[in-house]
């Protein structure tokens, strides 16, 4: 395994399986619910007080040791063992491109990066990250349920795919483990999708066809926003309350929503082809 170098940022993290989380609004607490302050029985004595709460605090303690142990002689089974780079396997998630307004959505890939080993030596790496639309890039990966490891262009080659041919894999195969992208309403006359893995919602940016069925009843297009990786959020853009909503909307949860942010920027789906719509923040 090696640590991959890159200055754009969101490097690839382990992920909880997300299948059977629950559905939750965006806006709703952002799915935080607040801690209630306990209180000590007010008929207690100060010094009675006093002698629980160094009690406790050294039962914490211990169980803080027993885990820390816990954890370190545990066996990483989970860690060592091989992920499945199979072409059934072949995910691909989104990702942000900081600084990136890229006009067009042709796959242009990143090239080779430097990677450090677990030994300090630094090696180059030929990756499947491929830069994208406005500020996101895709990346291939193959999926570890725990960890993602991204493909390389060797892995491509072995599997004889192209980019574009290992998106479209990408895709099915996303729709056929987490289930297909569902629209459920969300603020007003805004929708956002959700899918059976939370943290994969904005992969379904991707899925062509899935918005070439929503954009139908719509012949001026969809206005998407796509902030974080778990919110994917759109408006018809002949509705401009609803796309003046969806701006304010899509701004803040790109400041400050849950998970990982994504993208600033707003796109635009019409006829087949995806655009930018509004360009992503400069700073």
């Amino acid at each position: 395994m090696c640590m991959v170098r890159s200055n754009i940022g969101n490097q690839i993290r382990g992920r909880v399986p997300t299948r059977f989380a629950r559905e939750c609004d965006l806006f709703d607490g952002w799915c935080k619910e607040p801690l209630r302050r306990r209180h000590p029985a007010r008929n207690m004595a100060g010094e009675s007080r006093r002698k629980m709460t160094a009690c406790v605090r050294h039962f914490l303690k211990l169980c803080l040791l027993f885990a820390c142990a816990f954890a370190a002689t545990a066996p990483r089974a989970s860690e060592d063992a091989a992920i499945d780079t199979g072409a059934g396997n072949l995910l691909v998630v989104l990702r942000e491109s900081r600084g990136s307004n890229k006009q067009d959505e042709t796959l242009r890939p990143f090239g080779k990066m430097r990677g450090v080993l677990p030994d300090g030596q630094e090696v180059d790496l030929d990756i499947s990250w491929y830069k994208f639309l406005g500020d996101m890039h895709i990346r291939l990966v193959f999926d570890g349920g725990q960890t993602m490891q991204s493909a390389s262009s060797e892995d491509l080659e072995r599997l004889r795919l192209s980019p574009e041919e290992a998106l479209k894999l990408a895709i099915a195969n996303l729709r056929r483990v987490y289930g297909a992208p569902a629209p459920q309403p969300w603020s007003g006359k805004l929708m956002q999708v959700q899918s059976g893995a939370t943290d994969l919602n904005s992969s379904y940016f991707l899925d062509r066809e899935f918005w070439r069925e929503l954009q139908a009843p719509h012949p001026e297009g969809l206005v998407v926003a796509v902030p974080r990786r778990g919110g994917l959020v759109y408006a018809p853009a002949s509705d401009e309350a609803a796309v003046s909503n969806l701006r304010f909307s899509a701004a803040a949860l790109y400041a400050g929503g849950p998970g990982a942010r994504l993208s600033s920027a707003l796109y635009l789906f019409k006829d087949g082809r995806w655009s930018v719509f509004q360009p992503p923040q400069t700073n």
